[in-house]
């Protein structure tokens, strides 16, 4: 907690006491979201203290705050990741941030393997659910009284009133959006066949490496959460192929443009 009212004060001095509505976490390729963002302030994470720092090639790694949609934003331009090394606290920590800012919902984007057959490369699935199948979580040992119960319900993750907005933005605006349960795995490695067919018959419809412990923090703090997936290869048994990163951000690229304008446009209604 000492930490977290550390790292809460430095961006509070350095904005002017910016207090920001949402938080949004932008996934793998998904930065573009920042271009939309009429951006007040910019902290690299590597001058916030207690902040980790984006290893990973596609995330820039800063901090934006400022307006979207007329509604004042905080944006994670880079997430962080389990495999990385950091433990779920770190992973976490932003979140826990954004809550002490003053973030009232939280924003989610990542890039998943589709695993529904009915899914295309470059779909966006909103998460109705997930399946944790990472090996801890960050509510693990001593419970942060100050930030949340002990024992967090966990029955309704996503929330329906902005996930049933989504649907009605995604109509208006001739987007297909997918729907399903996103399953979070530990990484950094890509899932062999046998386990995409044992993701599948779990219950699953996009896999991915992140989401899940961001989503658990936040609703450990009563913060409501929408959280949407760019399908950026397919991963069942028919169409599975080899993939690289480029292969990955090239069908998020094709994505971003609807992802943008979605969540612009839900952060208008709400």
């Amino acid at each position: 907690m000492q930490q977290l009212h550390a790292t809460t004060t430095y961006i509070q001095e350095n904005t002017g006491g910016f207090v920001p509505e949402f938080g949004i976490i932008l996934g793998t390729g998904l930065g573009a979201l920042v271009k939309d963002v009429e951006v007040q302030y910019a902290l690299s994470y590597a001058d916030i203290p207690h902040f980790p720092v984006s290893t990973v090639e596609s995330h820039s790694g800063k901090l934006i705050l400022g307006l979207l949609a007329g509604r004042k934003v905080v944006v994670m331009q880079g997430r962080f990741h389990y495999y990385e090394g950091y433990t779920m606290e770190q992973v976490v920590f932003p979140v826990r941030v954004m809550k002490l800012l003053g973030v009232r919902q939280l924003i989610v984007s990542n890039a998943a393997g589709g695993l529904n057959p009915s899914f295309s490369t470059s779909d966006l699935m909103v998460l109705t659910d997930h399946i944790n199948l990472l090996p801890t979580n960050p509510l693990i040992g001593q419970n942060l009284d100050e930030l949340g119960p002990r024992f967090p319900d966990m029955s309704e993750v996503y929330d329906e009133h902005l996930v049933r907005e989504a649907m009605v933005v995604a109509e208006d605006n001739g987007i297909l959006l997918q729907e399903g349960v996103y399953v979070s795995v530990p990484g950094p490695m890509l899932e062999t066949k046998a386990e995409y067919r044992y993701l599948r018959t779990i219950g699953a419809d996009a896999v991915g490496m992140s989401t899940v412990p961001e989503v658990i923090a936040a609703r450990h703090m009563d913060m409501p959460v929408f959280a949407i997936s760019v399908i950026t290869d397919m991963c069942t048994p028919d169409r599975i192929k080899k993939v690289a990163l480029s292969d990955i951000l090239k069908a998020a690229a094709l994505a971003e443009p609807r992802m943008t304008l979605l969540i612009r446009e839900l952060i208008k209604r709400i």
